[in-house]
């Protein structure tokens, strides 16, 4: 099985970004996707961007795997 998750994009340098999770901050591919903005969510797997995101649906992801963390 494989997982991605909700990552904001703080930076963009060329096909590379800065992404916070949770606040904390990952380096990113942009290869796998086009037309992302500062500030956009996307999905992060392995390193790669794979999917933008409406903000919405990033923060409903992020809460679940908070709740989630936090029941354990």
């Amino acid at each position: 099985m494989c997982l991605s998750i909700p990552a904001e994009i703080l930076e963009i340098n060329n096909n590379k970004a800065k992404v916070s999770v949770g606040g904390v901050i990952y380096n990113s591919s942009l290869d796998l996707i086009e037309n992302v903005s500062v500030g956009d969510y996307v999905l992060l797997h392995a390193g790669f961007a794979i999917e933008k995101i409406d903000k919405k649906e990033a923060e409903t992801t992020l809460n679940m795997i908070k709740e989630t963390l936090e029941s354990e």
